[in-house]
């Protein structure tokens, strides 16, 4: 009866180490499969352009002057819902903390953003 138990303690140490392992490269396979397919179909969709004679410049894009500054200011508010989450995570569940206040934060933050930029941009 001993060693069955210890055996059945073992596999589960053992599956407890294989899902270690398992987890980040199952998300590593799938981020590279998501990448691989887009840029091979992006590709092939650049030379079915250039086959048929159409100019492949659609592709390029302006690049936003204020995307930095945009980011910057998101990612200043979310680090704030983090904080503010660390703070109700004391008194609140704490996964509902973190999860509300990164998306509430990250949302006044792109509000703000969207204010501050579009401020900027009528200066210029």
């Amino acid at each position: 009866m001993r060693h069955k138990a210890e055996k059945q303690l073992n596999n589960n140490l053992k599956f407890e180490i294989m899902e270690g392992i398992f987890v980040p490269l199952a998300f590593f396979l799938a981020l590279f499969a998501i990448l691989y397919v887009y840029w091979t179909t992006r590709t092939k969709e650049r030379l079915a352009l250039i086959e048929k004679g159409v100019d492949a410049s659609v592709f390029k894009t302006d690049c936003n002057k204020y995307a930095l500054v945009k980011w910057g200011i998101f990612l200043i508010f979310a680090a704030v819902g983090v904080f503010t989450a660390h703070l109700l995570a004391q008194v609140f569940n704490e996964v509902a903390a973190y999860f509300s206040m990164i998306l509430f934060f990250g949302g006044v933050g792109l509000i703000v953003a969207y204010f501050v930029t579009s401020t900027m941009a009528k200066k210029a």
